[in-house]
Order: structure tokens, then C-alpha cells, then sequence
């Protein structure tokens, strides 16, 4: 069962004005039905990233038989795939895997711009890869750095730490993909760029948020000791549609 808290985005006239946190009840759907549309693979009432991407589906309304029949639609049959926030699946349907994650927004971030911080593209996209295999941050695929900006940090050339931008619900922007070399923590480094990320977000007009998984209690302290307060905590699926296939695939 989702929890969730009521949180408005108020505060310091430094901050933007508050946006409707409803949207992020269902966040995945409003960034494909939203900013994100030009990314999205839909049909009818369900919708996807590629899988190169974000390796994500949503439905409008996870309560809807309908959109359940666009999700089969739009992957095939007995295709797996990795949606949230759901908590029961239509007959037919199988449960295969999943976890709990837990929300957090921006309620007192000090954002501010880090000098050191470069604009990541897709020529680092090799660097990157390596450094989120090492430190397990949250997917990151060979396309990901089209969701949005992601800014890191170098020592004597070589990636060291990393954030940026993934999910785009209207008046949201979701900071993910934190991490830094283990050889390197210790010393604010994810805090500046996650500070930097969110001055470009707020600069835009947008609030930051972002997801952990509800069992990392080390990021979420950190995040909740830099502004970030805990919203919701809400389950994580893994679901294959009904049907049979030769590949199966994982979306």
C-alpha cells in the first residue's frame, strides 16, 4: 500500500512558487503524458520509455482494465517490464519481481551552482556507464542523458561524480543517478552537484524531487539532512503480460 504525505513546496522567496504534488502520485505517466512526450512510446492509456532509456512503462489510471489492455498493446505478450506506482496486476498478469521505493521533494534545498561541475553529453555517456557500474546509483542506460541535464565532476580528467536530471512530471524535475567513486567519498561531492542540478531546475521554474529505494537509509538521511523530505513510499513491479513469446524481454 502506497503512504504518502501531503507536502506543499513553500518557503524562502528564493524558491519557486509551489507546485501541485499530485502529479507525483503517478510521475512516470505525467513526464510521458507531459515534457517527456516526445520520448514516449504509447498507445491509447499506457505508455513507455525506449528501452535505451529508461527502462520504465506507466498506465493513466493503474485501476483501469483498459489501460492495462494499451500496456499489452504496446510491449506484446509475455514481455516483462518494470512500472510504478502499482500494487495489484489484472488476470493474466504475473508478478515477477519488484521492491518499495520512497519519494522525497524539496522542501528547504539550498540550490547553488558548483564551479567544478561540467555538462555531461553523449561522448561521456562510456564514463558514465562505468562509473554508475561501479557505484549502483539506479539505471542509467545508453540513452538516459536525453531525459535531461547531468552535470559531473573530474579529477586530473577522469569521472568521479555524478547527478542529473531523469523523470519531468509538469512543474517537477527529478534529481537521479547520484554517485561518486568510492575513492572519492567523503567529501560533498554528490551534495554539490545535487545543489547544482537543482539550481537549473529551479531556474526553470520547476521543483526538485527524486526516488530511492525505501532500504537505502544512508542516501535517504543524506537527503533528507540537504532539504529533501520524505513524501511517499510506494511499491516497485516487476510484471510480465500475458501471453506467450519466444524472447520475453525485459522493458
Amino acid at each position: 500500500m502506497a503512504q504518502q504525505t501531503d507536502i506543499r513546496a513553500g518557503g524562502a522567496s528564493s524558491r519557486p512558487t509551489a507546485h501541485d504534488t499530485s502529479v507525483l502520485d503517478n510521475a512516470v505517466w505525467a513526464a510521458l503524458d507531459g515534457p517527456h512526450a516526445h520520448l514516449s512510446e504509447r498507445v491509447g492509456r499506457a505508455a513507455r520509455y525506449p528501452d535505451d532509456v529508461y527502462a520504465f512503462a506507466a498506465l493513466a489510471d493503474p485501476r483501469d482494465p483498459a489501460a492495462w489492455a494499451d500496456l499489452h498493446t504496446l510491449v506484446g505478450p509475455a514481455t516483462t517490464v518494470r512500472i510504478k506506482p502499482v500494487e495489484t496486476v489484472p488476470e493474466g498478469w504475473d508478478i515477477v519481481g519488484g521492491g518499495v521505493g520512497v519519494q522525497l521533494v524539496d522542501t528547504a534545498l539550498r540550490a547553488e551552482h558548483a564551479p567544478e561541475a561540467i555538462r555531461l553529453g553523449p561522448d561521456d555517456v562510456p564514463e558514465i556507464l562505468d562509473l554508475v557500474a561501479r557505484t549502483h546509483p539506479g539505471p542509467f542506460l545508453k540513452r538516459t542523458i536525453a531525459l535531461g541535464t547531468y552535470l559531473g565532476i573530474r579529477d586530473q580528467g577522469r569521472l568521479i561524480a555524478l547527478a542529473g536530471e531523469r523523470l519531468r512530471p509538469p512543474g517537477w524535475t527529478e534529481i537521479s543517478a547520484v554517485c561518486t567513486d568510492p575513492a572519492y567519498r567523503g567529501r560533498g561531492l554528490a551534495t554539490r552537484l545535487v545543489r547544482a542540478v537543482a539550481a537549473g531546475i529551479r531556474e526553470r521554474g520547476d521543483t526538485p524531487f527524486l526516488h530511492a529505494a525505501a532500504d537505502n537509509a544512508n542516501a535517504i538521511r543524506l537527503y533528507e539532512s540537504i532539504g529533501f523530505t520524505l513524501r511517499r513510499r510506494s511499491p516497485i513491479l516487476l510484471v510480465r503480460s500475458p501471453g506467450t513469446s519466444h524472447q520475453g524481454a525485459v522493458l
